[in-house]
């Protein structure tokens, strides 16, 4: 069932700011808490958990801006989180922080900062989608792996010259207010045995794969039979010769040498663990694929390959649950590793229309790297995988990875809407929007990918 589920219970005051609160578990609680967890995970089917922030007190406040936050030091079950807020049209200027305690050894984290700027990403403007009442203005997600307390900060821009009782002569730099309704999210990905049979390479028991027995679920398995079997938890890899011939068979007859690369391994959503329950019925289309825009998630680098199934679905519940949208945003996600897993669900194969960069959707799909990839570098691996998906998708739709298109804004902050931009066919998500993703490193590995790519397609 889609929805938040809110907590009634009242937020307490957090430790002060300078001095962060520090608990210890004995090893017997560290152990039954461990124990705990497990049984929990090995049993749940994920959730989201809402709880309101609340303006700090003045002495746990440095300075004059604005500050809310909350304080929970246990009685969470969570791997990430995320703050949200009422109006999507709202930019949140200011920083979030947030630490947590691991449900493993009851140790508090340091604090960590949230990616604030996270509008770029979402369905294009005048879409039903971006004009659902209950699309919300959201931080980024941040991975913390399993965890069960927590305490988040959100200070905003602005304060007065000089320290509190300072005489020091300045500028008083305007406040700047907080978004209104303000919520930290609490995600937890769940996790159960999966059914018999074989499981994608590398992917470790505990995850869970769904049953097929909801119409959601059926009809997402459903809409990958025109290149797996019905049911399937992974799409195999294809050679080059067998991709070709896919290729007709799908497509139709194909004038001169086919180009497109050979199909990657892709894992499916009933692979990772996708609750088809969450997501709205009913898949939405574009007629054609014309470009990919790579994205990196912005949830931070602490996570095994072996949990991305698990970073996976705690951000398709964060892109639904919390801020509203009908599906998870990207098309496609790479993990660290290079494993390529189905994004929003309607067909690998197909064109399904995203919300990923926002002016640009149309037309186009999107490809996220898990991870934040602004200082760090990006992993060989991940960029082979973009490389190879990219060369297969667009080959489907006899597209060059290392050409220009023209693709029509939808609106934004760089492009007015009706806006005819001429883009690379493999761009990042700042070439449509003025933002940071897919950060630095990743996006200077771009032209790599779209040489790569058109290697792989034969050009």
């Amino acid at each position: 069932m889609r929805g938040l589920l809110t907590s009634s219970i009242g937020a307490t005051c957090a430790t002060a700011l300078a001095l962060p609160l520090t608990l210890t578990a004995t090893p017997a609680t560290a152990a039954t808490a461990t124990a705990a967890a497990a049984s929990e995970a090995a049993a749940s089917p994920g959730s989201t958990r809402s709880l309101p922030l609340t303006p700090l007190t003045p002495e746990r406040v440095l300075g004059t801006a604005p500050v809310q936050g909350l304080y929970r030091p246990d009685g969470e079950h969570f791997s990430l989180v995320g703050v949200v807020w009422d109006d999507p049209d709202t930019a949140l200027r200011g920083r979030v922080q947030v630490r947590t305690r691991s449900a493993t050894t009851g140790k508090w984290s340091g604090w960590q900062d949230v990616e604030v700027h996270n509008a770029d990403h979402g369905a294009d403007p005048g879409t039903a989608e971006r004009g659902a009442p209950r699309v919300r203005g959201a931080t980024a997600p941040l991975w913390v792996g399993d965890a069960e307390g927590v305490d988040v900060r959100v200070r905003a821009d602005g304060a007065a010259a000089g320290a509190r009782g300072s005489r020091a002569a300045g500028p008083r730099r305007p406040r700047v207010p907080l978004p209104s309704g303000l919520r930290l999210q609490l995600v937890d990905p769940g996790g159960q045995a999966p059914p018999e049979g074989a499981l994608p390479k590398g992917m470790p028991v505990d995850d869970p794969h769904t049953d097929l027995d909801t119409d959601a679920a059926r009809a997402a398995s459903n809409a990958n039979t025109d290149v797996t079997d019905y049911g399937a938890l992974e799409i195999p890899a294809l050679g080059k010769r067998a991709t070709e011939e896919e290729l007709i068979r799908l497509k139709g007859p194909v004038k001169g040498k086919p180009h497109i690369g050979a199909r990657p391994r892709i894992v499916t959503r009933r692979g990772w663990g996708a609750d088809e329950e969450v997501r709205e019925g009913g898949f939405i289309y574009t007629k054609k694929i014309k470009a990919v825009f790579v994205h990196h998630t912005a949830s931070g680098n602490k996570y095994t390959c072996a949990e991305a199934p698990s970073v996976i679905r705690s951000i398709y519940r964060y892109h639904v649950d919390s801020m509203g949208w009908r599906d998870i945003g990207y098309n496609f996600l790479v993990d660290k590793c290079g494993t390529i897993y189905e994004g929003r669900a309607g067909g690998v194969a197909k064109a399904v229309l995203g919300a990923h960069t926002l002016g640009f959707n149309n037309s186009s799909m999107g490809v996220a790297v898990i991870g934040t990839y602004g200082t760090a570098k990006p992993p060989k691996a991940a960029l082979t995988a973009i490389a190879k998906l990219s060369a297969w998708k667009l080959g489907l739709y006899g597209v060059n990875p290392r050409g220009k298109t023209y693709l029509t804004s939808a609106g934004g902050n760089l492009y007015a809407k009706g806006k005819k931009v001429r883009l690379n066919v493999i761009s990042g998500h700042r070439d449509g929007f003025a933002t940071e993703c897919p950060g630095d490193r990743l996006y200077a590995k771009l032209g790599t990918a779209r040489s790569s790519a058109a290697r792989y397609q034969g050009r």
